[in-house]
């Protein structure tokens, strides 16, 4: 018997997070220094720590650029960071992706071009096409986050839209060499996605982004529409002689992340099974299938037999349909405690490892045996909180948020749930 379940389960996620540090998993991945200028740009949560660890570890002249989310900075000397608004851009990152594309360009094959790129580089590196204005993408974004869109979905729209995604960045900036670092907070770690790709040839097409509006009922301006049906809107293909020198280096995975949180729970003893790295869905859905694998674990024993951890990643989507302050990991965790029903032998959390679920101020949240006795003594109904998708209400309201702060890292969602008899 575990003698402190929540501890366990929030032990286990400092592991995940921690593996995805900047200061550890960066400077092994360190390319070669030029003869020329190395030039230091990037965008994403984890780009002011990715920033930071480049300067503890680059022993020559560096200059450079990076943009991150507000609060995720880090003190750097060399390199200028600029923080922006996420998940909706703002003004800021507009502004410091028209700096970044600019301070790429006119170099020669001696430059080096380091680009530090991570999840939420898309919302952060706004730089919008010709014909598009940031109000459009404002407001396409937005909706695209209510609309239960996956993350690749929402960043083929992005790309489409944009003057730097894409590949673009990297195109702007040969013949210098371009180098890419990349942490994935994206479901296969496809490098096309992560941040919308702004080093990475893209498959995807204009038309794959206007399939995408209407499938999810997007309104988009005429002249929004006009850009995405018109050649100008394209974003680099594979085998495209721009990006032919560029090198694209993921150093932190999801996968890695879970296999740390892993080794942190048999270090206490626990079994530990990773049941997938990428997975995706409606929150609520995926929680309907985690609830039925700890029954058969604690019935049957099956996959695994308790006491056991269920460990999983990927990035869930919420369609928003309440009023309520939610967040897709508060989501799940709720979704689950109403799907387990106070079950007795089963501990969860769910949280985003950059420390932000959404758009609130906690990284996730615990579950326990009884959290819904808990808010129901308090007159809180979790169905009710579930179907105004207010997790963070019920959370809140028994004191079971999970408030970290920015970890200025990202890898994407963690999800553990302790089984125990």
């Amino acid at each position: 018997m575990i003698s402190d379940p929540r501890q366990l389960l929030l032990d286990m996620f400092s592991a995940a997070v921690g593996a995805a540090s900047p200061a550890v998993c960066l400077p092994a991945h360190l390319p070669p220094k030029p003869l020329g200028r190395t030039i230091v740009v990037g965008a994403g949560k984890a780009a002011g720590a990715m920033a930071k660890a480049v300067e503890d570890h680059w022993d020559g002249p560096l200059e450079g650029l990076v943009v991150t989310r507000y609060g995720h900075g880090a003190p750097c000397s060399r390199i200028e960071i600029v923080e922006a608004g996420h998940p909706v851009p703002d003004t800021a990152g507009r502004e410091a992706a028209e700096r970044i594309y600019a301070m790429v360009q006119g170099l020669t094959p001696d430059d080096l071009v380091l680009c530090l790129i991570s999840g939420g580089g898309s919302a952060l590196l706004a730089l919008p096409a010709a014909a598009v204005t940031l109000a459009d993408k404002q407001g396409i974004n937005k909706a695209l986050l209510k609309s239960g869109a996956t993350i690749s979905e929402m960043n083929c729209v992005r790309k489409h839209l944009s003057a730097i995604k894409g590949g673009k960045l990297a195109a702007a900036a040969a013949p210098a060499r371009v180098a890419a670092l990349l942490i994935s907070d994206v479901p296969g770690d496809d490098p096309c996605v992560i941040a919308s790709g702004p080093t990475v040839a893209d498959p995807t097409t204009s038309s794959d982004a206007l399939a995408i509006l209407e499938k999810y009922g997007i309104g988009a301006p005429a002249h929004v529409r006009a850009h995405l049906e018109s050649p100008q809107s394209e974003t680099l293909k594979p085998g495209d002689p721009r990006l032919a020198g560029v090198q694209n280096v993921i150093i932190a995975t999801p996968q890695m992340s879970l296999e740390a949180a892993a080794a942190a729970a048999r270090r206490a003893g626990v079994a530990s099974l990773i049941l997938a790295s990428d997975i995706e869905g409606e929150a609520r859905d995926v929680a309907l299938v985690h609830a039925a694998i700890g029954r058969q674990s604690y019935d049957f024993g099956q996959p695994i037999a308790p006491p056991c951890v269920l460990i999983s990643g990927g990035e869930t989507t919420v369609t928003v349909r309440g009023t309520g302050r939610g967040g897709r990991n508060a989501e799940f965790l709720l979704a689950l405690g109403v799907a387990l029903d106070g079950h007795p032998g089963v501990h969860a959390f769910a949280g985003d490892t950059d420390g932000i679920d959404g758009t609130e101020d906690n990284a996730g949240a615990l579950l326990a045996p009884d959290s819904l006795a808990r808010a129901e003594a308090k007159g809180i109904k979790a169905k009710a909180k579930l179907a105004d998708n207010d997790g963070y209400g019920f959370f809140s309201a028994i004191g079971d948020l999970v408030v970290t702060g920015p970890t200025r890292t990202n890898v994407n969602d963690f999800r553990a749930i302790l089984v125990q008899r």
